[in-house]
């Protein structure tokens, strides 16, 4: 639903990234609604393993969430690369379960939790996530992964 991009924040002099739904998806009030409700689902919570959002806002009709700058991949481009040992696995099994409680005490559900949606950022474990990561960035057309029941 959003494009992920690279960015800097001059302010506290980090690196973030900036997702932007495109102005032709915030014209849809249905995607509009989405995207916003997204942010301020994941802006809710607070667990290691679940990206933190740090700003919202809209410039020039378009709408933005600006969040942590995750590097690594997902867990769909990792299994390309072969299998992953058993050990690991649970890992991020253990992560994810962890997640999803943090999530569900909150209320909020994720709604689509798969391999596209699951980034394993080596220093920073297994982040539940719907956005593709900055030079990899493309249109995400799938339904919305957090929400507020």
């Amino acid at each position: 639903m959003g494009e992920v991009y690279r960015a800097r924040d001059p302010r506290l002099k980090r690196e973030v990234a900036i997702k932007v739904l495109p102005q032709a998806f915030s014209l849809d009030a249905d995607r509009l609604h989405r995207f916003e409700q997204e942010a301020l689902a994941t802006a809710a919570l607070n667990h290691p393993n679940i990206l933190a959002v740090f700003d919202i806002g809209t410039n020039e009709g378009s709408p933005w969430v600006v969040s942590e700058l995750l590097e690594g991949e997902t867990l769909r481009e990792r299994l390309r690369s072969g299998s992953i040992a058993v050990r690991k696995t649970l890992d991020y099994a253990l992560q994810i379960a962890h997640e999803l409680a943090a999530a569900h005490e909150k209320g909020i559900i994720h709604r689509d939790l798969k391999p596209d949606n699951l980034f394993l950022a080596p220093h920073a474990g297994c982040h539940a996530t719907k956005s593709r990561q900055p030079d990899r960035a493309q249109p995400d057309r799938a339904p919305h992964s957090l929400t507020a029941p």
